[in-house]
């Protein structure tokens, strides 16, 4: 199958994050209006303006941008913590994500655009964004918490987001690696190799890997989860297990590029949350061997 007769997998991908995200962003930003209206508009207001710059950078369309803002808004109510500061939040990571993507997708534009593998001039889709940011929103949501909590997996005290949140790091730390990983391989890594076979391919091909792009990506995952660890102000624990699940979603991003992608089961948007969703259940998976 072709990506257009995929498509259906991209509103798929759309449908399950936008709006449990949006209806707990809703509820979430009616509480902290009434309790502590600070948090109500930081909150608000910089996700808005973070979906103004990057629709006008173009790295988004202008659905794209809403999707974005809203799953900003989401990760940030989620994630207060007193003396409150809106850095002090996941806006930290989110905006880590967006530099390294953005970043990376500029390195040798005229190179890639020469290869056909550039991104669009128009910027990422609303579905692209979802794939990428929406897992992370998911994990962190009011619904996920509670179920969570309903069923005994930890107490609902203030240590309890700890491992949705790490999780929640790792798939926004796959986001960014994926990314910068197939952007600089294509730049910097020469003729790539396929993960499954090592066999030697074209640059952009799904499912290929490179050195300078392995690297690059393990770097980037590092950064993100970096900045989340220090903006929540957690341990080494919460870096390497998030870095670690980054890295994991990475190579399973590429796994899934080798093998079903291109036997037409899945398209790009599915693997890409697929493999943020990979990458969280690593981290949760390492969280509960530690028990």
């Amino acid at each position: 199958m072709t990506q257009r007769e995929l498509a259906w997998q991209s509103k798929l991908v759309l449908l399950a994050v936008v709006p449990m995200v949006a209806a707990s962003t809703a509820l979430e930003g009616q509480w902290w209006a009434e309790h502590q209206s600070a948090v109500a508009i930081w909150t608000l207001g910089l996700s808005a303006l973070l979906g103004l710059v990057t629709w006008e950078l173009r790295a988004a369309t202008p659905a794209a941008a809403v999707t974005g803002a809203i799953i900003t808004a989401s990760l940030m109510f989620r994630t207060v913590v007193f003396p409150y500061e809106p850095w002090r939040t996941a806006l930290t990571p989110v905006l880590a994500v967006f530099l390294l993507a953005y970043g990376a997708t500029q390195v040798g534009r005229a190179k890639k655009e020469r290869l056909g593998t550039a991104e669009r001039r128009t910027g990422r889709s609303a579905a692209q964004v979802a794939a990428n940011l929406g897992l992370a929103a998911l994990a962190t949501s009011e619904f996920a918490h509670s179920w969570m909590v309903d069923r005994g997996w930890f107490a609902p005290t203030a240590t309890a987001a700890f491992p949705l949140f790490t999780a929640a790091l790792a798939a926004m730390a796959e986001a960014a690696a994926d990314t910068v990983s197939s952007e600089i391989g294509q730049v910097f890594g020469g003729r790539p190799r396929m993960i499954t076979n090592l066999q030697v391919v074209e640059p952009g091909r799904d499912g290929a890997v490179s050195l300078a792009g392995t690297l690059a990506g393990g770097l980037a995952a590092g950064v993100v989860a970096g900045a989340g660890t220090l903006a929540l102000r957690g341990d080494a624990r919460v870096f390497t297990a998030s870095c670690a699940g980054g890295v994991f979603g990475l190579l399973f991003d590429s796994l899934l590029g080798a093998t079903l992608e291109p036997s037409g089961w899945l398209n790009n948007d599915a693997v890409n949350f697929l493999s943020t969703a990979a990458a969280a259940g690593f981290t949760l998976a390492l969280e509960a061997l530690r028990r």
